[in-house]
């Protein structure tokens, strides 16, 4: 493939996460997603499709707010239906915080997917029966007494390439949390 179609290839920007919160959201991604369309892991994702020619400018404006960000808590909140499957709310003050500022610098390149409201969810399953994906909901339920709280460390930039993502790179929260600093809670 030529330079110029790797180019055009769309970005998709996600959460990174500690590790101990990406393995718990995998295997619950593993445990109920339909395993000949699980082609990526669980996720957050910020941004669904920034133009492949705007990657530079979007790494460039990630890596700065990176170093201005610190890392902060992002928790797991109820499960909820997608109608053919499972998705589990995300919440965090300091996730909103980031989007926003990268929707404000890159207001002029959204998709009117990502020009949408932002809803912060990991989808656990997706494209299953309504039967399937309701008694996924109801076991997910059943747990979600024990909400799981994780750290938010960066965030990853993905080339689609219709279906699997390629990573690009993952730029770590770089300032250190004080009181009142972006990303403290």
């Amino acid at each position: 493939m030529d330079s110029s179609a790797i180019a055009v290839r769309p970005v998709v920007v996600t959460l990174a996460v500690d590790d101990d919160t990406q393995q718990r959201w995998d295997a619950l991604r593993r445990r109920h997603f339909p395993s000949h369309r699980l082609l990526v892991g669980a996720h957050v994702t910020l941004f669904h499709a920034i133009p492949g020619e705007r990657g530079d400018g979007a790494l460039a404006d990630v890596t700065a707010l990176a170093e201005e960000t610190g890392p902060f808590p992002v928790t797991e909140d109820e499960p909820y239906s997608l109608g053919s499957g499972v998705a589990l709310r995300v919440v965090s003050a300091g996730l909103r915080a980031v989007r926003a500022d990268l929707a404000t610098r890159w207001g002029a390149w959204l998709s009117r997917q990502d020009s949408q409201p932002f809803r912060p969810h990991v989808t656990v399953q997706n494209k299953v029966d309504a039967q399937l994906a309701r008694r996924t909901l109801a076991e997910l339920r059943a747990a979600a007494p024990c909400r799981w709280t994780g750290t938010a460390t960066g965030i990853a930039l993905w080339h689609y390439e219709g279906g699997r993502w390629a990573a690009i790179r993952t730029v770590p929260f770089r300032r250190s949390v004080v009181a009142g600093s972006r990303g403290a809670g």
